[in-house]
């Protein structure tokens, strides 16, 4: 038997349904496509997630969230369905890989086509320390890494945001009293950021009086243009 009618009987013997298997491709982009994690991170005021899908944030339920997740759960089933054994090991090979997939499409745009601060990677590898000195005034700091990589140098205005706390209390935050920061990094660099300031919060509201802080977001701009990472 040829090497191509052997393939194509392998495959058949894989395949209950064409159909499904194409629908559920189909799903699985528009999933992506609902909440791509590029410029900005969708995410990040969600107090719970699916996936990629924000769920609730200090506000509520986020229904295209949830209707996300039911379309990756219909594509879940379909894959199962078009599919007539290995099951088990296509899910979770499906689940890793649409996991990945939106990194690695972000990490090639901004090796090849990205200029400015869309060539800015960040991995919420920050952390910030706040000590109590006296009433209305802290000791912040600061430490993150960031990638350019672009060819060409970048200069951006760098803000702290604010994990969900609960009650809008201030906390990351708190490190813009002391700004702004304007960052220059140098093309195809890697630069670590360390940022130590005495913060006055007398007219901060609602301000922690000191703690620790990690997976810190952070806003950068320039030029009318921001990302939240």
């Amino acid at each position: 038997m040829p090497v191509e009618q052997q393939d194509e009987k392998r495959r058949d013997s894989l395949v209950r349904s064409k159909w499904a298997l194409l629908i559920s491709v189909i799903i699985f982009g528009i999933c992506m496509a609902l909440y791509f994690p590029f410029p900005n991170n969708p995410t990040l005021e969600s107090t719970t997630t699916f996936m990629s899908f924000p769920i609730q944030n200090q506000d509520g339920y986020i229904l295209l969230g949830i209707v996300g997740s039911v379309l990756f759960l219909i594509a879940m089933i379909l894959l199962v369905v078009g599919l007539k054994k290995y099951h088990v090991r296509s899910i979770i090979l499906v689940a890793i890989g649409y996991a990945g997939l939106p990194g690695m499409l972000t990490l090639m745009y901004q090796e090849t086509l990205a200029g400015g601060i869309d060539s800015i990677s960040y991995y919420n590898n920050g952390d910030c320390n706040f000590e109590y000195v006296r009433e209305d005034l802290l000791n912040g700091e600061c430490s993150l890494v960031l990638h350019n990589r672009s060819n060409q140098e970048v200069t951006f205005e760098l803000e702290f945001l604010d994990s969900y706390m609960g009650e809008g209390v201030r906390m990351e935050s708190l490190m813009n009293v002391a700004g702004p920061y304007i960052i220059t990094m140098e093309g195809n660099s890697k630069k670590s950021i360390h940022l130590e300031k005495s913060l006055d919060v007398a007219e901060v509201p609602n301000h922690i009086e000191g703690g620790t802080s990690s997976d810190v977001h952070i806003k950068i701009s320039h030029g009318g243009k921001t990302r939240k990472m």
